[in-house]
């Protein structure tokens, strides 16, 4: 009979263990690992908050030293490479003969651009020649003329003498009564043309004398006739020289696709442009406000568009004297009270070191500049302007 019965007790005890869900816990272990929990949540919450505090304040120490240790260097896009630009011209007026160069093309100092008809003017030239010649016989005519003029005043002067030695004589003879009236009339008539003729002898030379300028020893080439002459046909060789135009500079020659042989130019017309190489400069364009600590002689790093990987030294040679918005054609008018504040830029002139000759540079090339002007901005930038600089005291009028 106890068999059974334990049978029945085991059974019974089975079943009431499948009664019970697998997943139920007892309520005695679970409460250390619901405090575990909660522990690791206060230490997460924490850490998010002394993050969301310090994360903040980081940015803000970061922030305030990029700014105090900043300002130093001074950079613009607003830059472009320069060039002088030499409009060419003829300096007299005539048919192109011919024209050795092409659209840009490379050229040295002195190299021919082109050349004008010289025909006209070495007829011209010789024609000067001619007038110069001629003006110095004329000179030494009137040289000659002045000696005439004073043997002719000599011989104005003996004749006066004789003519009064007879005209005394004549008196003598008349007061003795061995001559008479008539014979002392003739004698004092002949004295007193001899006279006139004296005067006009004497002015003669004058006269001689003033054409050779007051100077009977001047020299032939000395003498305004032929400084007159001399002064045409220099003038006349000039022109000649002038039928051909030289390259002035080092350059490249831009805009004479269509300058051909065959063509009439007058005097002063441009005719191309010559670019000249041998000088080469930056215009950048600064803001105002960039301006404070740049001066001339400060250095520079520049980097231009066309060439990214070859940086080019510089120097700060000029700042402008004003806005570019002064200088433009058509200046702003602001007293209209139609106005929009915006930050005016100052063009600042850089001077390009020696090492940029050995490549292509053009005019117009778009750049990176950045100015070192040595000085940071510094952490007392960062005081409010009202506790930097506090308000002075009212003086009391007097």
């Amino acid at each position: 009979m106890n068999a059974p019965l334990k049978v029945s007790k085991v059974a019974d005890k089975v079943a009431s263990e499948d009664a019970v869900p697998p997943d139920a816990k007892p309520a005695t272990p679970a409460a250390p690992a619901t405090r575990r929990r909660a522990s690791g949540r206060t230490l997460l919450q924490r850490f998010r908050v002394l993050l969301m505090l310090c994360l903040p304040l980081a940015m803000l120490a970061g922030g305030a030293w990029w700014y105090a240790t900043g300002g130093r260097y001074q950079t613009t896009e607003d830059a472009y490479l320069q060039q002088p630009k030499i409009t060419m011209s003829a300096d007299i007026s005539g048919r192109v003969i011919s024209v050795p160069v092409r659209d840009n093309q490379e050229v040295k100092a002195g190299a021919v651009l082109f050349q004008v008809d010289p025909a006209p003017y070495a007829m011209a030239l010789r024609q000067a020649d001619a007038v110069l010649a001629s003006a110095r016989i004329q000179v030494e005519q009137l040289k000659s003329a002045y000696r005439q003029a004073v043997a002719n005043e000599q011989a104005a002067k003996d004749m006066v003498n004789y003519m009064t030695i007879d005209f005394n004589r004549q008196s003598k003879l008349v007061a003795s009564g061995n001559a008479t009236q008539a014979a002392l009339d003739a004698a004092r008539h002949n004295l007193e043309d001899a006279q006139q003729k004296q005067i006009v002898a004497k002015q003669g030379i004058d006269s001689a004398l003033a054409a050779l300028g007051g100077n009977p020893d001047i020299p032939v080439d000395a003498h305004p006739l032929v400084l007159t002459a001399l002064a045409a046909r220099d003038k006349d060789a000039y022109d000649l020289a002038r039928t051909t135009v030289k390259a002035p500079a080092d350059g490249i020659v831009y805009q004479a696709a269509s300058f051909k042989p065959g063509m009439y130019v007058t005097a002063g017309t441009p005719l191309f442009t010559l670019v000249e190489t041998g000088d080469t400069w930056i215009d950048a364009n600064f803001k105002e406000t960039q301006l404070d600590h740049m001066r001339p002689g400060q250095p520079v790093k520049v980097v231009l568009d066309t060439y990214p990987d070859h940086p080019f030294k510089a120097t700060v040679a000029a700042i402008g004297a004003g806005t570019g918005e002064e200088f433009s054609l058509l200046p702003a008018q602001n007293a209209t009270g139609n106005w929009v504040k915006v930050t005016p830029r100052i063009p600042v002139r850089l001077k390009l070191d020696s090492d940029h000759t050995k490549l292509a540079l053009r005019v117009g090339m778009s750049a990176t500049v950045s100015v070192d002007t040595g000085v940071e901005r510094g952490f007392g930038s960062l005081i409010p302007f009202a506790f930097a600089h506090p308000a002075q005291p009212a003086q009391p009028a007097k």
